[in-house]
């Protein structure tokens, strides 16, 4: 399975009233394997940032005044997320984004281009809920290091993610793991004769013994007739 995890940096939280993307980071995992096969770029959104989100990335209009627009972008990373399963914490801030940057083109919605989209941050909220669900929250319940992060960027943030996505679905690892019973039961025939050998059994204690019955007699006046052990004892 292809997998795109992906984050974008905005000059503000709103694309209906202008904003744009100027950041865009996606990491690549094939079968929970990281490729290498990324895919960054800085955007020039041909306006200013907004103070607070500024303050969030860094990126500055002048940084930012010769990087290349959407639009000579936007066919390599349609052909990069095309058919891929794209996971995007907090969904519909970027896909809001995306899709105002494909209007523009007159294209269709991003999401007709992938197979689908994961919120990692819906799945957290099922996982964790009533906790912070923030990456950096997450980063910090997983043990992922993210002293380094001292501003959000697009490709950091989505190799921070991706690391928290494949720690919180860590268990699934056994649904997609083929398993040939045959062999792992042809294993040294040996094994189990040894591990029976080893084992030590004690029988009860006359003390140990009558306390038992002590309880269960305990028991049977609590229900007043036979209790679910002595039920089960008369019928084995």
């Amino acid at each position: 399975m292809r997998q795109i995890v992906l984050d974008t940096e905005t000059t503000g939280r709103d694309p209906k009233t202008g904003d744009r993307i100027i950041e865009i980071g996606c990491i690549e995992v094939i079968n929970r394997q990281l490729t290498g096969n990324n895919f960054h770029a800085y955007i020039n959104p041909e306006r200013d940032s907004e103070e607070g989100a500024l303050a969030v990335h860094g990126l500055t209009t002048e940084f930012l005044s010769d990087k290349p627009k959407f639009a000579e972008i936007a066919d390599a990373f349609r052909e990069y997320v095309r058919g891929a399963e794209v996971i995007i914490h907090n969904a519909p801030f970027d896909l809001g984004f995306l899709n105002a940057e494909f209007e523009r083109l007159s294209w269709q919605p991003f999401e007709t281009d992938v197979a689908n989209v994961i919120d990692s941050l819906l799945m957290a909220r099922s996982l964790h809920p009533g906790k912070r669900n923030s990456l950096d929250a997450l980063c910090n319940r997983y043990d992922i290091s993210n002293a380094h992060r001292t501003l959000h960027g697009a490709l950091l943030d989505a190799e921070l993610l991706t690391e928290v996505y494949l720690a919180m679905t860590r268990g699934q690892d056994s649904l997609g793991m083929d398993i040939d019973v045959e062999q792992a039961l042809a294993t040294d025939e040996t094994a189990d004769a040894v591990t029976l050998a080893d084992i030590i059994v004690l029988s009860a204690s006359d003390e140990e013994v009558a306390a038992h019955e002590a309880l269960l007699d305990g028991l049977d006046k609590q229900v007043k007739g036979k209790c679910l052990w002595r039920s089960l004892e008369n019928e084995s």
